[in-house]
């Protein structure tokens, strides 16, 4: 093959990579010099004092306390804005009165409601009330309506059985039955 190449009188190219490789072999057998010896490390130079003191919020075990920040007047962020109310433990065994009191079946007496209409003749018999607002409700055998915690006891075709129990004058307990009726066509 060198010899095709000089016989077309072309030896520019080959004798440009020959060069090129004897330089490059020439520059590896040159002795380098050894990496310089390690230095001792400088002594760190002496700074002046700052003009203000340095502040950490870490405090030295022992230190008084006094520079620290008083939250506590501040109000909570994560503190969400509407909070339920949960019964005491007295409430919750006497019924929950408390959380009973807070729907408005329970913010009536039972006298105030209107009886306005009674489903019998399927599993359960149902009835409709009406508040003195006009809000229709529907009750079923079991459920509490008004003020006192009354109970639903029976569903009738012409009314409701509500038992109220309460504690009288000398501590017993007694209960009370108000009946609600449909009222009468005229």
């Amino acid at each position: 093959m060198i010899k095709n190449l000089l016989r077309k009188n072309k030896p520019a190219p080959f004798l440009c990579a020959a060069l090129v490789c004897l330089l490059a072999l020439s520059a590896c057998k040159k002795d380098q010099p050894p990496p310089p010896a390690p230095q001792a490390p400088k002594p760190a130079p002496v700074q002046a004092q700052a003009v203000q003191k340095p502040f950490s919020s870490a405090q030295a075990v022992g230190a008084p306390v006094a520079s620290q920040f008083d939250f506590s007047k501040k109000k909570d962020p994560f503190k969400p804005f509407i909070t339920v109310k949960v019964a005491p433990a007295e409430n919750a065994a006497a019924g929950g009165k408390a959380l009973r009191n807070a729907l408005p079946l329970h913010s009536f007496d039972v006298n105030q409601f209107k009886l306005i209409g009674i489903i019998t003749g399927g599993k359960d018999s149902q009835a409709m009330v009406t508040d003195p607002g006009g809000k229709g409700y529907v009750l079923k055998t079991g459920m509490t309506i008004g003020k006192n915690g009354g109970k639903v006891s029976s569903i009738t075709s012409r009314s409701v059985d509500v038992v109220e129990q309460f504690r009288d004058d000398n501590g017993r307990v007694r209960s009370q039955t108000i009946k609600l009726t449909l009222p009468r066509k005229q």
